[in-house]
């Protein structure tokens, strides 16, 4: 992420701070997953309705996000300026959990599953190749899955 971008995230994340929280660490990443059932279900519906002449893909979301002391903030990422949007998740440090960083996107990004006790579904994170340096860093500052 260039330090434009950063200084952005960091004036969104700033105001959002406790008293003695420091930010450690800020990237981006797509958070979620999309199954292979809706991704061929999205691409035969637009290519239908447009006869073949559009072909859509279906993507997690983009997300910046920012790893405090105590907290790992989510902002949106899909803004018509590329600044960071609204705060659309808040996840307790102490409460999250990470599986150890691992390949992805055809070995070039990586991907790692955070898990938040007393929730019943994890989130999966997957870091771009420009990002995936963030990534690595990101599971090693959590505490990782049993």
């Amino acid at each position: 992420m260039n330090n434009r971008r950063r200084q952005q995230l960091l004036e969104s994340v700033t105001p959002l701070l406790a008293e003695g929280e420091r930010v450690e660490l800020t990237s981006l990443a797509k958070v979620g997953s999309v199954s292979v059932k809706r991704r061929v279900l999205t691409t035969a519906l637009v290519g239908a309705l447009t006869a073949g002449t559009v072909i859509a893909t279906v993507q997690p979301r983009p997300m910046y996000w920012a790893l405090t002391d105590l907290r790992l903030l989510f902002f949106d990422a899909k803004t018509a300026t590329g600044k960071p949007g609204k705060l659309l998740m808040v996840l307790p440090r102490e409460l999250v959990t990470a599986t150890p960083a691992s390949k992805a996107l055809l070995g070039l990004g990586v991907k790692t599953v955070l898990t938040v006790e007393g929730q019943e579904a994890a989130l999966k994170l997957t870091f771009p190749p420009a990002f995936k340096a963030a990534g690595r860093d990101l599971a090693s500052r959590i505490a990782v899955a049993a």
